[in-house]
């Protein structure tokens, strides 16, 4: 790690400006830029530190929807009664997340600008053909060891995935991201990497993320989250879905239903096509497992993450099912 310039902003506008100064980065619970530092992915030459901010932990739930602030901590909102009550699938993907020690330190939107975990572009020594890293480089992971990486949303230049948990359940709910100048549905604020993997978001130099918005629905009210990994604890996904359903007065026909998909693209993946087919239909397991395999839809192996294909719909399926049951449906 290099030395670098410290500076501890005491407003918004104050952190908004020095961030547009070339090499900045901002600073909040640090488990994201410390960690890439030390392992020399980043470089910053300025670091701002918005940890002291005030007014961006908040954590407010009404009967419009939920409001929380880009310095919120995930343990926080993970705990928080409103949240699990009005919006468990969130509850659950932040309690899923990480170990309790980082959930207490990592901050919201931290937490959405988290990058991939893919050895290629965390290795720069030993791997120094990385897209994402190192624009017009080449992508080292393809035809690599591939088990970890995406099957849908990529492209010849990139196949890394998407680490996140909450954005998965985020984009499930019509989520929208505030960067306080602007706000952007969090659907549209990942990209995914087409010919430039180096640029993940919508963000431009000099904004930053103030906040998090998601309206309420009775999807919302009846969803959960559900991750499959290698080991149970402190793992990222190998797949993982985020599922909301409200029924018809007659308890059983699909009025509205969610789903989106981690651990499986380059971005978090609203599976529409999922939703489209459910949507006015009775549920029972087979049409379930049937439209649940419209998620991979265009995706693509690599050798390795074939299991993926397989997987996915699998983890759709038990999601729904799930959520059905315990509303009763299948009782």
């Amino acid at each position: 790690m290099r030395d670098f310039s410290y500076l501890r902003a005491t407003s918004a506008d104050e952190a908004r400006q020095a961030a547009l100064q070339a090499g900045a980065a901002l600073l909040a619970g640090g488990t994201t830029l410390l960690d890439l530092a030390k392992c020399g992915v980043v470089e910053p030459e300025t670091v701002i530190d918005i940890t002291h901010l005030s007014g961006l932990g908040g954590i407010t739930v009404d009967e419009s929807g939920a409001t929380i602030g880009a310095l919120a901590r995930m343990g926080d909102v993970a705990d928080h009664r409103d949240i699990r009550a009005a919006f468990p699938a969130v509850a659950e993907s932040l309690s899923l997340a990480a170990s309790a020690q980082l959930r207490n330190m990592a901050t919201i939107g931290g937490n959405l600008l988290q990058r991939t975990r893919c050895p290629y572009f965390r290795d720069p020594g030993a791997f120094p053909a990385c897209n994402k890293r190192n624009p017009g480089s080449g992508c080292s992971a393809i035809g690599g060891v591939t088990r970890n990486h995406a099957v849908l949303g990529t492209s010849d230049a990139c196949i890394a995935s998407n680490p996140g948990d909450l954005a998965v359940a985020l984009v499930a709910f019509d989520a929208v991201v505030d960067l306080g100048t602007r706000k952007v549905a969090v659907d549209d604020f990942f990209l995914t990497p087409g010919d430039t993997p180096d640029k993940e978001t919508v963000l431009e130099r000099g904004e930053m993320i103030v906040g998090i918005g998601i309206p309420a629905s009775a999807a919302a009210r009846h969803s959960t989250y559900l991750k499959v990994r290698d080991r149970q604890s402190y793992e990222f996904a190998a797949a993982s879905a985020a599922v909301g359903i409200e029924f018809e007065a007659d308890g059983r026909t699909v009025r509205d239903i969610r789903v989106a998909l981690g651990g499986v693209a380059t971005k978090p993946w609203r599976a529409r096509a999922v939703e489209q087919a459910l949507t006015g239909k009775i549920l029972d397991a087979e049409s379930v497992e049937k439209a649940s395999r419209l998620a991979m839809e265009g995706a693509v192996s690599h050798g390795g993450n074939r299991y993926k294909i397989e997987l996915a719909p699998r983890v759709v399926t038990r999601a729904i099912l799930k959520m059905a049951q315990n509303i009763g449906v299948f009782a």
